[in-house]
């Protein structure tokens, strides 16, 4: 026992309880101190187990996950809180909410919200309670929360956006943004502070389920200066304005127009893949034109397409360690030589105006 992470479990099922408890505790490095079956019980069990995860569901009787998040984390900032969604807009939205409010991440229940099928992303929920543990420090989540509310929304103008006052603005220059595990706060950080005239275009690729991409289209689009939409096949880029690549699709530009595809193929182990993306911007409208940018996230999607991108002419950005949730895909990045600048996450905005304007 010592030296285990310690979890606490909370779901109104005795199933997925169950079905958590024992995927969870394959790994030999991980231990559930305890279950919970809903909000309340949650604050009780916090206070009396003193876990360093909680695993914790959306909807539940008495009280749901959200506010009994909002509880723990206040008087318990130092520990992880992953949150289990369901694939509905429903779950979607309150999923962005917890985030939003300090949930480390979240994982995705496969079919419902007593999903008898759970093992199927076993694998996926011990690594993010592993990097829950490792990588959220609560005070520094609760910073950034502040920053955001303090530095964003006193700086998000309260005009009708500029795109709904002037003409279409064909694209000269593309911003691709790549991103994963961490990602739906970190963005919050990031694209509210582009101003409405910024002149390029900006695809966002967040590894994201196909359910929940067109409710986090929305969420952005309310909280940014710039119009940010889930891309459709046919849409054409244009400056000032940002395109969210939909779950289960590649997004791919094709001829200088920039007109966006969204073909099933390449299968590859995160659909949208920032890779295939990055390159094919490359690929339509040459390195000089395109800035690429990768945040926090598992694994090395993007790092070789920011390589090609620097060695064409492009600028590339990488965050910085001191705040990427999981510094996975922009270390690959940087230690590949792909990375031309790094910057914290809020000084991402900055950095990504300042190449826009470096290559007018």
């Amino acid at each position: 026992m010592i030296g285990k992470i310690k979890i606490l479990i909370v779901d109104d099922s005795a199933l997925m309880r169950r079905a958590l408890k024992e995927i969870i505790m394959t790994d030999p490095s991980l231990d559930v101190v305890g279950t919970a079956r809903d909000g309340s019980d949650a604050i009780e069990k916090v206070r009396e187990l003193k876990p360093d995860v909680v695993t914790m569901d959306i909807n539940m009787p008495v009280m749901d996950g959200l506010t009994s998040m909002q509880y723990i984390l206040n008087d318990y900032p130092e520990i992880a809180v992953l949150m289990v969604s369901s694939l509905t807009a429903e779950g979607a939205l309150t999923t962005f909410e917890a985030l939003e409010l300090g949930a480390f991440d979240y994982v995705a229940k496969p079919s419902g919200t007593v999903s008898a099928d759970i093992h199927l992303i076993g694998r996926e929920i011990i690594q993010k309670v592993k990097l829950a543990y490792k990588s959220v420090n609560g005070k520094s989540i609760r910073a950034r929360i502040e920053r955001r509310s303090s530095d964003i929304h006193q700086k998000k103008v309260e005009s009708i956006k500029q795109s709904d006052v002037t003409e279409i603005k064909k694209c000269t220059k593309v911003v691709v943004i790549g991103i994963s595990t961490g990602g739906p706060g970190t963005l919050m950080e990031v694209l509210p502070m582009l101003p409405e005239n910024l002149g390029a275009a900006v695809i966002i690729i967040q590894h994201m389920p196909a359910a929940f991409t067109t409710s986090f289209a929305k969420r952005l689009d309310g909280a940014c200066r710039i119009p940010i939409k889930e891309a459709d096949p046919g849409d054409v880029l244009q400056n000032g304005r940002g395109y969210l690549g939909p779950g289960g699709y590649q997004l791919v530009v094709r001829g200088e127009a920039g007109a966006l595809r969204l073909p099933s193929t390449p299968k590859t182990v995160f659909m949208p893949c920032v890779n295939v993306t990055m390159e094919s911007v490359l690929a339509a409208f040459g390195g000089e034109n395109v800035i690429g940018v990768l945040m926090t996230g598992m694994g090395d999607d993007g790092a070789d397409a920011m390589v090609k991108i620097r060695k064409a002419g492009g600028i590339t950005i990488a965050e910085d360690e001191s705040t990427a949730v999981v510094f996975g895909m922009p270390k690959e990045a940087i230690e590949r030589g792909g990375a031309e600048i790094v910057a914290p996450s809020y000084k991402i905005a900055e950095a990504i105006i300042k190449a826009v304007r470096r290559i007018s």
